[in-house]
Order: C-alpha cells, then structure tokens, then sequence
C-alpha cells in the first residue's frame, strides 16, 4: 500500500517536473521568436513628441541600420532569465492554493477558484521577476531615438546602474500598473483553462 502510494507521488512530481520545464521552455522559444516585435513596441509606445520610428516596419529597419541585427534583442538575457521563474511559480503558487482552497471550501465554484488563486499566482509571479522585466525595458531603450547610452554594461551592470541611482526600490518602479494588468488576465487564463477542460472532459464521459 504504502509502495503504491509512493509510486503515485512519484508519478505526480514527474508529470509537475515534465510541465514545468516544458512549460518554460515553450516560453523562452516564443520570446525568442517574438522578442523583436517586443521590443519595436516598447519603443513606439516610449516616443512622445518626437516621433522617431514612423511605425512598425520602419522602426524594424532603422534599428537594423543604426544598432545592427543585435539591435533587436537588446535585453534578451533578462526575458529569457525571467521566463522560466515565471512560469514555475504561477504554476506552482496557483495549484497550491487551488489545491489548499478545495480541501477547506471544497462547494465553492470551481471556476471563482481558478480566477481568484490564477490572479493570485499571477501577483507572486509578477512581484517575483519585475525587476527583470524592468532592466529588459531599459535596456530595449538604450540608445534609441537618440537617447543617451546609459546601461552599456549588460544585464548585471544595468542592475547595479538602477541599484546605485535608485535603489532597490528602483527595480520595482510602475510595478502597480503591472498588477491592474496582471491581475484580471492571469486569472482570466487560468480560469479559461480550467472552465474548458471540464467541458471537454463531461463530453469525453457522455460519448
């Protein structure tokens, strides 16, 4: 019984393992694939009076002509470094709680459930890497539009830079607006996620 038992939690902690790294990697795959297009957006919406890119093709190819191909992926590192921690602890923080809500309010809708403990994954899951996602904004703007050459030091010298001018509490400027954001489409997800596989799962059991 008790080998049995420890088989089935075995089981599980692999399937958990086998997720999150795919889980992750699919991330680091698709910001890799979409990174350009991240950054021509950060640096559209960054353009005030000054209107430096004309629009999206024309932003492409200027920074392709000013910064070469490199250009374009500027602040990689920090994407890449915060894909993985991003998912695992949303992934993580969210079954947890999911699972610590059913077993005391086990009537509650499940699919309040998912919404309320996905907006809250999302929070931990935001808090946890926004300085990352913070250095990657300031460093797709380096340079840009003529903009002064600040973070010339990579990832770890741009982290010192914000830490040293603004400290910690630097890292975690716009955070709040973040939230607004991250709250509601997280939850959304994962409550989409969960609304859908019942669905499909009552159908599977009725054919």
């Amino acid at each position: 019984m008790i080998t049995g038992l420890d088989k089935t939690t075995d089981n599980v902690a692999a399937d958990v393992c086998v997720r999150l790294f795919a889980g992750g990697l699919a991330g680091i795959t698709a910001a890799s694939a979409t990174y350009p297009l991240d950054l021509v957006r950060t640096r559209l919406a960054a353009q005030t009076r000054t209107m430096y890119y004309r629009g999206m093709s024309h932003a492409l190819y200027t920074i392709c002509r000013d910064e070469g191909m490199r250009g374009l992926y500027k602040g990689i590192g920090a994407t890449l470094l915060g894909v993985g921690p991003s998912i695992a602890i949303s992934f993580s923080v969210y079954e947890t709680l999911r699972s610590c809500w059913q077993v005391e309010r086990p009537h509650d809708s499940p699919v309040l459930v998912s919404l309320a403990c996905g907006s809250l994954s999302g929070i931990a899951s935001s808090t946890a890497t926004f300085p990352l996602d913070l250095v990657r904004r300031r460093m797709q703007l380096e340079g840009a539009g003529g903009r002064a050459h600040v973070y010339t030091s990579g990832l770890i010298g741009t982290f010192r830079h914000i830490v040293r001018i603004e400290g910690i509490r630097g890292l975690y400027r716009g955070i709040l607006p973040e939230y607004f954001k991250v709250v509601p489409s997280v939850g959304i997800v994962f409550m989409t996620y969960e609304t859908l596989k019942m669905i499909l799962s009552r159908r599977s059991t009725a054919e």
